[in-house]
């Protein structure tokens, strides 16, 4: 078995298929296998992939989160990381996940930083810790830029396969609707200083489009994924205070990219279904947050 199972979802990345593998192949941790899941390609992407060693996957196209779920099925290693095939890893990034993974933890949780094709490099300095709860990891995490990425965590096959985890299918922002739990139900976390993701932002992205009609299913998607998440986290006896307001604070944040009508709608429905309440007040900064946001999320976001 080998020590880590990188899964690769690949979908008409042609110009960045080559990069994000070669970053792979120059690991200096060589216990590994790369799991390389064909989602439906239409361009010259599996024609460079077929050229580098690697299972490959093929499926008609069915997005992001199914690509993933089919990956993990055919994952025989200890520690499953996922890698988008447009970004690239650092070579000793393995090397890191190996050494921090001697305790046998849930999770390692290592950093990322975004690079844009028109504005660099962006770093989000941030404190590893030594191994804690789910529940104590969540607080600390929560604290951070990036929280829901599975990109930035080596999960531990065996909990995954326990705890049943699966993308939801067919639905936008996949990793929020999943990677919270994943973090906060793990018996044992452990977070690393070590930046070795590179998370390309492309102007094309699923999370850059700017088609209205995208981000209403986007909206719409979310709105999904916070009911799940509220659902499942009520069925443990963990202390879900902290993850219910951040779950409330991402989904009031996500009705702001609405425009009048719709966002007024969503506004009603998150006071009717008192999402409101879930947010935090356990300071009176919190506590004016909660109350402007009560009254306009745009007002408080200072969006138009």
């Amino acid at each position: 078995m080998p020590k880590f199972s990188i899964i690769v979802p690949v979908y008409n990345v042609e110009n960045y298929i080559k990069a994000c593998l070669d970053s792979i192949e120059k690991q200096t941790f060589k216990d590994y296998e790369v799991i390389l899941v064909d989602d439906g390609s239409t361009d010259k992407s599996m024609d460079i992939a077929k050229k580098y060693k690697g299972t490959i996957i093929h499926q008609e196209n069915r997005g992001l989160s199914s690509a993933r779920n089919h990956g993990v099925k055919k994952a025989t290693g200890e520690y499953i990381v996922f890698v988008d095939s447009d970004d690239t890893i650092e070579k000793d990034l393995l090397k890191e996940l190996d050494k921090a993974t001697k305790e046998k933890v849930d999770l390692v949780r290592y950093q990322l930083e975004e690079t844009y094709e028109d504005q660099g490099v962006i770093k989000y300095p941030e404190e590893g810790f030594e191994t804690c709860s789910g529940e104590e990891a969540f607080q600390k995490i929560v604290n951070y830029h990036f929280v829901e990425n599975p990109v930035g965590l080596a999960i531990r096959r065996e909990y995954w396969l326990k705890e049943k985890y699966a993308f939801q299918e067919g639905r936008l922002h996949e990793d929020f609707g999943l990677i919270p739990l994943v973090i906060i139900k793990a018996k044992t976390v452990k977070s690393i200083s070590y930046i070795g993701y590179n998370y390309r932002q492309r102007p094309n992205s699923i999370m850059r489009n700017q088609d209205y009609q995208k981000t209403k299913r986007k909206v719409e998607d979310f709105y999904f994924h916070y009911q799940f998440l509220i659902k499942e986290i009520e069925k443990t006896k963990i202390n879900s205070t902290i993850f219910k307001s951040y779950l409330a604070n991402s989904l009031i944040l996500k009705i702001t990219e609405l425009q009048k009508e719709d966002y007024q709608k969503y506004k009603k429905k998150l006071k009717e279904e008192k999402v409101f309440d879930n947010i935090l007040t356990d300071t009176l900064p919190r506590k004016i947050k909660k109350v402007i946001l009560q009254i306009s999320p745009k007002i408080y976001y200072r969006k138009k």
